[in-house]
């Protein structure tokens, strides 16, 4: 029996071995005249019996021994191509995309020489040549070279792109309400109520192909977005089994295994990202409570619900640490040789971030004045402890047949970020007071998306139709934000400020999204040339309920506590009938109707595109888009206006759009584009809510009278493509602006914020990519490649008539007012650079990368002071080795912020000194990771 049982091992591992010894060769076969792919193409292996023909998708797959080999690829009517030199590897994926043109004539026929196997950034420049939109991207293989492990690290490095807060997406300079983000071609809602695209840093690279950044409009996309559609490309099922680990750490020394962090005691499930109920509502909201005078021990039970803890506590800090885990396969079943496919992942992450004399101030012009530095109205410093977990989780099956693929992807993000702060503050109440205050926030996050989606051809491909639908599920969860202060008096005793009680809030918002589309492709013959029709519908149904629920602490009789936040609701210092003193739940309305609120938007939409060829150069594509976009809300204004269900908008829009490509050669191309865009307020600006942020002491106040901005957008570019992924472009483009959004003070308080459609605006820009290897220089420096772009951009708002008068009424002695400024959230330059080297055989790669973005407007002034962001200097080195000749394991290095730059923003007045608005070190830290493939 023993040996029966060896000798099947051994056959077994014989097998696998024999199995193991094969490569394969993939790629895509595309149509070089028309921007699409080229079905049922020809692919053969020279002086073998070995061939087959690429699918309806263009995609063609051979397996194959070890070797070099020459493929031949043809499809009648077409130019014959013969690629030689292409290597295949022992248990690899070589892939080779190639692209066929018309034969003019005869029957050409191509002779190349492979390089080496394409890799993935190749493959995005190949979309990128062939596509109709002007675009730029990054592929997963860039991941590894940037050492990013989340999209939010990895996206800032592509032309025109930067990242604020660490997790949203501007491009071209704009704020992030002109960028649309979407995810597999679908919409999909953010996780933050304050920002109109998704953060960024919620997902893991070890789950995404990569990232397509659109940038010049076409009929087939939505109309909402100017500066750049970011489209997030999940993983498809492998061509064969794979199996993953990622294991990463990383070490700041001004925040990891600090004594002085701040944190404070939550739930059990913390670590997971959500709340184990801990900081669940103690109580209903719509419970009666008792007021003191009421002589109610109902008061004091009520009291004793809520967790006592309101004081920040100091503890040890832990250094970030995130595991990656992904799988996936592909069979052939069935009589037809069908293909079933599967994708697997599971990643987390856990961030802890310090931050020692942490910055938010608010200072004003004095027009009563003529002293032209700004006075302090309110300010605080002091340490921040953040703990950011993000789990996440995708599974995604896929089947395919000769004509038809069908595709189910599931995705969960859980996001759960906790915060305590200590801080000094300042308060200019006529006369300076001093003050300390705690603040301790716990957000809860999460999106669920489900997507499925099909594609469908006829016999021979010339009909191609595509769905998909999707369903989103987003909640956001304010859960026990607490903010106490207490006043430091002349004889340094500590008193609980009238104006300033202790407060505790529960914020709810919850977010359907519902997607479906179709577009249907018709290739056919326009001019004796290839020509494609396409038309399409869409519609998306989103719905949002927001709630807020704020309950305030009073004390009755002395109110210092020694300055302790953790002994106002202590049991000895609660109120109860017997003393008539003590704390308690005010009976104070704990229910705003302002800040409860449902609301809903609708989209219909549809649209027809036509692409085709002018002579033998010009690729032409003429669409155009239409729109229904509404608005319902329920809800309560601050005047006691009720709205049930009522229209706030309905637009009826049309969007066209004209884009002409010509093409000097096979690797250069002159692009020039039209179209007409727009850019919608998002749920929580057109509505009556009123939002606390405990941390900042910013209140942010919707607008519900906002109305939409309409955007002409023209661009211009020329572009080169070099062999080895090398890439020459340079582009010029303008936008006008009618209506822009902006946020901007209320005037009467400078800690208040809305949005408005402020006036009208230009914007011109131009940006620069350049991508070299260095062998030009010398021999030896084959393996260097370096890497630039660069945008410059102006912008000029004429701002409107209230604006304009705030300012000259509140002009400093000298200081001369124009009636233009530059946009909100527009920068006005962007410069990615990167010095990266990479040695395929020692399986090595180290680089040197920089970003920068230029000094941009964040809020409007207008009577108060401009609020500028300012430049962040960064720069971070990785070290990436493989660590086997297979390249199955690897082992990172990355040092990030190397120049210890600060994260600022900064009140500037007219020959006034610039004041801090807020403030963040991030420091400089270390991270050491390492993957292997099974």
């Amino acid at each position: 029996m023993r040996i029966k049982f060896t000798l099947l091992v051994l056959f077994t591992l014989f097998i696998n071995l024999l199995n193991a010894q094969k490569g394969t060769l993939s790629g895509t076969i595309k149509d070089g005249d028309i921007n699409d792919v080229l079905p049922f193409a020809t692919v053969l292996i020279k002086n073998s019996d070995k061939g087959t023909t690429s699918d309806f998708e263009g995609l063609y797959e051979i397996e194959l021994e070890p070797g070099t080999y020459t493929v031949i690829y043809k499809f009648l009517g077409f130019e014959t191509k013969e690629v030689t030199g292409v290597i295949i590897k022992s248990d690899n994926i070589t892939s080779l995309d190639i692209t066929l043109r018309e034969a003019t004539g005869t029957l050409d026929e191509v002779v190349l020489t492979a390089e080496t196997a394409r890799n993935t950034e190749s493959s995005v420049l190949n979309i990128q040549r062939r596509s109709v939109n002007l675009l730029d991207g990054i592929s997963s293989e860039n991941f590894k070279k940037l050492g990013a492990s989340d999209l939010a690290k990895a996206v800032k490095s592509v032309p025109g792109v930067s990242i604020q807060g660490g997790k949203y997406v501007y491009v071209r300079g704009l704020g992030d309400r002109y960028t649309k983000t979407i995810l597999n071609g679908v919409d999909i809602p953010g996780l933050d109520p304050d920002r109109n695209t998704i953060q960024m840093d919620v997902f893991p690279t070890n789950i995404i192909d990569n990232i397509i950044v659109v940038k010049s409009a076409t009929a087939d996309l939505p109309a909402d977005f100017t500066g750049g559609i970011v489209d997030i490309v999940t993983k498809e099922f492998p061509t064969r089994k794979e199996f993953s680990l990622s294991l990463s750490g990383s070490y700041n020394p001004n925040m990891h295994f600090k004594s002085n962090y701040l944190s404070y005691e939550g739930g059990n499930t913390d670590f997971l990202g959500f709340d184990d109920g801990t900081r669940a509502l103690p109580i209903s909201p719509y419970q009666p409570i008792p007021n003191t005078f009421d002589n109610n021990p109902l008061l004091t039970e009520i009291t004793q619900k809520f967790d006592p803890n309101l004081g920040a506590q100091e503890s040890n800090s832990n250094m970030d640490y995130s595991i990656g885990l992904t799988a996936g396969n592909q069979y052939t079943v069935g009589k037809n040789e069908n293909k079933l496919g599967y994708i697997a992942s599971i990643s987390y992450k856990n961030e802890t971030k310090f931050y020692e004399d942490a910055e938010n101030s608010f200072y004003r012009k004095d027009p009563n004045t003529s002293e032209l530095e700004m006075p302090l109205s309110k300010g605080q410093k002091g340490n921040l402890g953040e703990q950011n977990v993000i789990l996440s989780g995708l599974a995604g099956l896929s089947y395919k047949t000769d004509r038809s693929k069908y595709k189910i992807n599931v995705m969960r993000i859980q996001n759960g970020e906790s915060s305590a702060g200590l801080f000094n503050q300042e308060l200019n109440e006529g006369d300076f007071a001093i003050a300390i205050k705690n603040s301790l926030v716990y957000t809860e996050r999460s999106i669920t998306n489900g997507l499925i989606s099909g594609t469908h051809t006829n016999e021979d491909a010339t009909w191609k139709t595509e769905w998909k639908l999707a369903s989103t599920l987003s909640t956001i969860d304010d859960k026990d934000v607490r903010a106490t202060s207490f006043r430091i008096e002349e004889n340094g005793s500590y008193s609980i400020p009238q104006n300033s009680e202790p407060r505790r809030i529960w914020r709810n918002l919850e977010e359907q999204n519902h997607v479906g589309k179709i577009d249907i492709t018709r290739r056919y013959n326009l001019f004796q040339k290839d020509a494609k029709l396409k038309i399409g519908a869409y519609g998306s149904f989103k719905q949002r309920d927001y709630n807020i629920y704020t309950f305030r602490i009073g004390v009755a009789g002395p109110s210092g506590f020694n300055g302790d936040a953790d002994a106002i609701l202590a049991d000895e210092n609660l109120w109860t009938t017997s003393t008539q003193e003590g704390s308690f739940i005010r009976n104070s309305s704990v229910i705003d109707p302002v800040n409860i609120f449902e609301s809903s938007q609708v989209n219909i939409a549809g649209y027809v595109s036509n692409e085709f060829m002018l002579g033998d150069k010009l690729k032409t594509i003429l669409g155009v888009r239409v729109e229904n976009f509404m608005i319902y809300y329920s809800g309560e204004n601050s005047r006691g206006v009720v709205l049930n269900n009522e229209s706030i908008m309905n637009k009826l829009d049309l969007f066209p759009s004209v884009n002409f490509i010509y093409a000097l050669n096979d690797h250069k191309n002159i692009r020039l584009s039209y179209a007409r865009t727009t850019a919608r307020p998002s749920f929580k600006e057109a509505s009556n809510a009123e939002i606390f942020d405990a941390l900042s002491d910013i209140t942010y106040i919707g607008n519900i009278d906002l109305k939409p901005t309409y955007i002409n957008n023209l661009d211009l570019r020329y572009e080169v493509y070099g062999e080895n992924a090398e890439l020459f472009a340079v582009s010029a483009f303008y936008k006008s602006f009618k209506d822009p959004i902006e946020l901007t003070y209320f005037q009467s308080a400078l800690d208040n914020f809305t949005p408005q459609n402020l006036g009208e605006a230009n914007l011109f820009g131009a940006e620069i990519e350049f991508r070299k290897n260095l062998d030009f220089l010398s021999s030896s420096l084959n393996n260097f490649r370096f890497n630039l772009n660069a945008s410059v951009i102006k912008s000029k708002l004429q701002m409107y008539d209230d604006e304009f008068t705030l300012r000259q009424n509140t002009a400093r002695p000298g200081e001369e007012v124009d009636d233009t400024r530059e946009l909100q959230g527009q920068s006005p330059y962007l410069i990615n650079a990167g010095l990266d080297y990479d040695n395929d055989k020692l399986g090595l790669q180290t680089g040197l990368f920089y970003n920068v973005q230029g000094k941009t407007l964040e809020v409007v002034g207008g009577a108060n002071p401009d609020v500028f962001t300012l430049p962040f200097n960064s720069l971070d080195f990785t070290f990436n080795k493989s660590l086997d000749k297979e390249r199955r394991s690897n082992l990172s290095f990355k040092i990030t912020n190397i120049l210890g730059s600060e994260k600022e923003s900064v009140y500037q007045s007219y020959k006034a000194q610039d004041q801090i608005f807020s403030s963040r070190n991030p420091s400089t830290s270390f991270s050491l990771g390492y993957s292997i493939k099974f």
